[in-house]
């Protein structure tokens, strides 16, 4: 295969977009979003982001790649959760939900974890994983990024993501860890 010069991601999630635009320099990337995506009801990651995938690869133009990418974080506390749950389980509040799950635990250990899917034009499918290790700090610092990522601190930092930066998450995050793996088993 050769490394697709455009892809649709099948998101609505603009975050999204502007990550794996930052890890894949030099692809075209746009969001394929409409008012009625998929139902994300997979089990796993994989089984998420393939639906979006496959979804993506109907609306996305002709010879382009079509992605389905599905992201979380497993806190090893609440045994593995939220996981897929992750979105709805946050509740637009993911800071302060994660800190109210884990208030009193010791074990604040927690990993991000994104499957991205791609579907290529002919409609060979390539999967891409990334995760990313870290704890739980016990209150929110930084303003980058979104979600988690003012509680979230990786192993060997003593920051958040969120205080790390996105020049930081460009190549560490479990998302550009992901779009990596994409690259490699595109080219």
């Amino acid at each position: 295969m050769t490394a697709p010069r455009t892809l649709a991601l099948a998101s609505r999630n603009p975050h999204k977009l502007e990550e794996l635009l930052r890890a894949l320099p030099g692809w075209e990337i746009a969001l394929v979003g409409r008012d009625d995506p998929p139902p994300e009801n997979g089990a796993t990651f994989e089984d998420n982001a393939r639906i979006k995938a496959r979804w993506g690869r109907l609306h996305a133009p002709p010879g382009s790649w079509a992605a389905g990418e599905d992201s979380g974080i497993e806190a090893t506390a609440l045994g593995g959760a939220p996981g897929v749950h992750s979105a709805r389980w946050a509740a637009g509040d993911p800071v302060g939900r994660m800190l109210e799950a884990l208030a009193g635990e010791e074990e604040r250990g927690v990993r991000y974890v994104c499957v991205v899917v791609a579907v290529g034009p002919d409609g060979g499918e390539v999967v891409a994983r990334g995760t990313l290790e870290g704890t739980i700090a016990r209150e929110a610092a930084g303003s980058a990024g979104f979600g988690f990522d003012p509680i979230f601190v990786p192993v060997g930092e003593t920051r958040t993501v969120a205080q790390l930066g996105d020049d930081w998450k460009r190549t560490h995050s479990h998302r550009a860890q992901a779009a990596a793996a994409l690259a490699l088993a595109v080219s």
